[in-house]
C-alpha cells in the first residue's frame, strides 16, 4: 500500500480522503486495476505535454516561440532539414545522425503525415494543416503509444509493487521531454528487453536490446550490467544468448542500410567521435571555468576533440571498472535495475553530450532502483530546471534570456542530484536491508533478475565483510565456494 509506506503519497492521498484504511478491501475493482489507473496517469501528464508543445508544432517560431514557450521539438526543424517534407528517406536520399531505427520512426510519422494531408486535401473534412504540423502531431501520437507502453514494461517489471509504475505515469521528466526527440523509442525497447529478460526470456530480451540499440546508443550498457551479474551467479550462457540476438537483430536493422548507403549510415559514429562538448555537459562547464585552456582548447569547425575523446573514454573504463566492482563485491548481488541506473547515470556524467532529453533514459531505471516518491521528484525537479535555463540561455540576453552562469547553475543542481541518488542506490546496494524492493514482501529477490533471481553466486569480490574468492573459478560451471583464509 503505498499510502502506508511512502510519507509522500500518504500526504498526497489527504486531497481524496486520506490513506487506504485498515479494513478497505483491495483487490476488487472490475476495471480500475493497478495498470489502468497508470495508464490513466500518463495519458492526462501526455495531454498536457501536448498542450505545452502545441506552440511550436506549426513550424512557426517567430519571436522565438520555442524558448519563450519551452516547447522546442527536434522534429520541427528537422523535418525540413532531412527532406521528410519532400518524401527523402534517410540515409539513402539525406545524411541523418541518428542511429538507423531512429531513422525509421521518422519515416513512417512522414508517410503517416502524407497520408493525413492528402485525404484532408481530397475530402476537405479534416483540418488543412501545415505538413509539418501533422508531422509533428503524428511524431507526438507515436510517441505517446511509447510511453503508455514504458508504463506496462515498468509495471511488470516491478513485481509485487504495481504501483510503482505510476512514478512514470506521473513523471515531471515525461511531461518535459516526452515529445523533445525520438528517446521514447529506444527507452520503451530497452524496457521491453528487460522485462523479457525478467521473464527469462533471454533471446526475446536480446532482439528487443538490439533493435534498442539501433535506436539509441545507451541499451548497450544494459548488457554489460548483464554481464557481470551473470558472472557473479555463473549464467554466463544466458547472457550470451542474449548478446547473439542483440547482435542479430541490431545487424538486421543496419546491414541493410549499411550496404546500400555506408557513407551516410556511418555519419552517426563519424558525428559522435566530432562533436564538441554539449553546453549541459561537466566538460564544457570545465572549458568555459578555464576560458578553454584545457583538454584540446579552441576547435575550429568541423575539428575532432581528440584530447576531449580521450579522457571521457578514459573517464567511463574507469566507471565501468567501479561499476563492476561493485556487482562482484557486493554482500548480496544488485539488482538488475540498481546497477543498470548507476551505469547510465555515470555514462550520462561523464560524457560529452547530455541531451536535456537523455534524462528520459534514466527514468524507468531510476523508479525500478530507488522506488520512493520524494528523492525521485527532487530529481525531476532539477531535470525541469535544466530545461527552462536551457532555453532561456539559448533565448539569449538581448531577448530577455538568462546569463550563462544561471545556466550552468541549473545543470550544477542537476548533476549532484543525480550524484545524490546514485549514493543511495549504492548504499542499498551495500545495505540490502534498506533496499525497499527486497524488504517489500518475504523473498523477494530481484524482480527484473530472470535468470539471475535467487541464482547462488559463482563469482565474488567480497569485500563487505571482506571474503577472497579465487577468480580463475568464476564462469558458468564454477561450484559455490565459501570464505577463503589467504594464509592457508
Amino acid at each position: 500500500m503505498p499510502s502506508w509506506v511512502d510519507p509522500v503519497v500518504a500526504q498526497a492521498s489527504e486531497a481524496v480522503g486520506g490513506p487506504w484504511g485498515r479494513h478497505a478491501v483491495t483487490g476488487r475493482a472490475p476495471f480500475w486495476t493497478p495498470l489502468r489507473v497508470c495508464l490513466l496517469f500518463v495519458t492526462s501528464v501526455l495531454a498536457v505535454a501536448w498542450g505545452k508543445q502545441a506552440p511550436c508544432a506549426s513550424g512557426d517560431w517567430s519571436g522565438s516561440r520555442q524558448y519563450t514557450h519551452l516547447c522546442y521539438s527536434d522534429a520541427v526543424p528537422l523535418f525540413g532539414s532531412y527532406g521528410l517534407d519532400q518524401g527523402a528517406l534517410p540515409y539513402l536520399d539525406a545524411t541523418v545522425e541518428y542511429p538507423v531505427l531512429t531513422g525509421a520512426f521518422m519515416v513512417l510519422a512522414a508517410a503517416g503525415a502524407r497520408l493525413y494531408d492528402g485525404v484532408a486535401e481530397r475530402l476537405g473534412l479534416l483540418p488543412d494543416v501545415p505538413a509539418v504540423q501533422s508531422y509533428t502531431v503524428l511524431t507526438c501520437l507515436l510517441l505517446s503509444v511509447c510511453a503508455l507502453l514504458l508504463v506496462r514494461a515498468v509495471l511488470g517489471l516491478s513485481g509485487r509493487r504495481p504501483w510503482d509504475a505510476a512514478m512514470i505515469g506521473l513523471s515531471p521528466v515525461l511531461l518535459v521531454h516526452a515529445f523533445t526527440n525520438w528517446d521514447l523509442l529506444a527507452v520503451t525497447l530497452a524496457a521491453f528487453g528487460m522485462l523479457a529478460w525478467a521473464r527469462s526470456r533471454t533471446v526475446l530480451a536480446g532482439v528487443l536490446l538490439g533493435l534498442g540499440v539501433a535506436a539509441k546508443f545507451f541499451p548497450l550498457l544494459l548488457l554489460g550490467v548483464l554481464f557481470v551479474l551473470c558472472l557473479r551467479a555463473g549464467r554466463l550462457r544466458a547472457w550470451a544468448t542474449t548478446v547473439a540476438a542483440a547482435a542479430g537483430a541490431w545487424a538486421a536493422v543496419n546491414v541493410p542500410v549499411a550496404a546500400l548507403a555506408f557513407d551516410n549510415w556511418a555519419w552517426f559514429f563519424v558525428f559522435s567521435r566530432q562533436r564538441p562538448a554539449n553546453p549541459e555537459s561537466i566538460w564544457n562547464i570545465a572549458l568555459h571555468a578555464t576560458d578553454r585552456r584545457i583538454l584540446d582548447g579552441p576547435l575550429a569547425a568541423g575539428q575532432t576533440p581528440t584530447v576531449l575523446n580521450a579522457v571521457v573514454a578514459v573517464s567511463l573504463l574507469v566507471l565501468a571498472a567501479g561499476v563492476a566492482w561493485l556487482a562482484l563485491a557486493a554482500p548480496v548481488r544488485p539488482r538488475v535495475a540498481q546497477l543498470a541506473f548507476l551505469l547510465v547515470a555515470g555514462f550520462l556524467l561523464l560524457n560529452k553530450v547530455w541531451s536535456p532529453q537523455f534524462s528520459l533514459w534514466l527514468l524507468p531505471l531510476a523508479v525500478l532502483a530507488r522506488p520512493r516518491w520524494r528523492s525521485l521528484l527532487l530529481w525531476q525537479a532539477t531535470e525541469v530546471l535544466v530545461w527552462v535555463v536551457t532555453m532561456l540561455h539559448y533565448l539569449g540576453t538581448d531577448n530577455r534570456g538568462i546569463e550563462v552562469e544561471w545556466f550552468f547553475l541549473g545543470v550544477l543542481l542537476r548533476d549532484i542530484a543525480v550524484v545524490v541518488l546514485m549514493a543511495l542506490v549504492v548504499r542499498d546496494v551495500l545495505r540490502p536491508d534498506g533496499d525497499v524492493v527486497r524488504t517489500s514482501w518475504p523473498g523477494v529477490d530481484d524482480p527484473s533478475g530472470g535468470p539471475l533471481d535467487h541464482a547462488r553466486d559463482r563469482c565474488t569480490l567480497h569485500a563487505w565483510p571482506r571474503t577472497i574468492r579465487s577468480p580463475d573459478r568464476c564462469g558458468p560451471g564454477s561450484a559455490s565456494m565459501g570464505s577463503q583464509d589467504p594464509t592457508r
